[in-house]
């Protein structure tokens, strides 16, 4: 798994490629096909706005699948944990790996159980692990995973000191292989149902942070700093009407 999976690549000047991932036996989505798509665009914007994922793998032969944070940089997603995390020692040490995320637009109400749905936009990557030991590109990593999840905090906190960064692995997947899925629109239900008196419809789905709480041990005078105040998910408003 490698290069061979990537058609039209070439690098943008932040280390990002272009053009389109070549679907692979894996990767190729085959129930409702329509909805799959290969574009690195679609790919990296799914993975970008998620704040979390999900890596499988297996482990002495049991399947695992853990929730995490991940950041991406250019054609690349880190992770990171502690130095006894399960997931941190097979991903440094190369095992093979299924990283999907997930974000929820609607739920899609039909006229009958069997036709209900969700609006969804997914991503999964097929790869394979690689231990981050040099220390600039662990830090550059940290901090991408840090401005992922709440931009413009990692310059406002404590710097990171020689103790956590040596209690700290960082793992890195290269992007080579991966797809998305999307589903966007009403129901579809069968033609003899649309006569029913039975409400249809989406109901809008979006993540959005409420009021910062205060830690009750905070020092007086602290104000809520701008990036706590302005801070806010970037879930687009996503199209509910043309179906997919």
């Amino acid at each position: 798994m490698g290069n061979e999976y990537v058609q039209n690549v070439s690098a943008t000047g932040d280390g990002q490629s272009t053009g389109a991932f070549d679907p692979t036996p894996r990767t190729t989505v085959r129930r409702l096909a329509v909805r799959g798509k290969y574009d690195r665009e679609t790919v990296y914007k799914i993975l970008d706005e998620a704040l979390i994922c999900h890596v499988g793998f297996v482990d002495e032969g049991h399947p695992f699948v853990i929730p995490t944070i991940h950041a991406r940089l250019g054609d690349t997603l880190y992770f990171h944990g502690s130095n006894a995390s399960r997931l941190l020692k097979r991903l440094c040490d190369g095992t093979q790996v299924c990283i999907t995320a997930t974000l929820l637009d609607g739920l899609v109400l039909a006229r009958s159980g069997f036709h209900h749905s969700m609006n969804y936009r997914s991503v999964v990557v097929l790869g394979q692990g690689s231990e981050v030991v040099d220390r600039d590109a662990k830090l550059a990593a940290l901090e991408a995973v840090s401005e992922h999840v709440i931009p413009k905090r990692w310059d406002y906190v404590r710097p990171v000191n020689e103790n956590e960064l040596n209690a700290t692995r960082v793992a890195a997947v290269a992007i080579s292989e991966a797809s998305a899925k999307i589903r966007t629109g009403p129901p579809k239900d069968d033609d003899e149902d649309y006569v029913l008196p039975v409400w249809a419809g989406v109901i809008p789905m979006a993540l959005a942070p409420g009021t910062p709480i205060p830690d009750p041990r905070l020092i007086d005078g602290i104000a809520i700093p701008g990036h706590v105040l302005n801070f806010k998910t970037t879930s687009p408003q996503i199209s509910q009407k043309g179906a997919d």
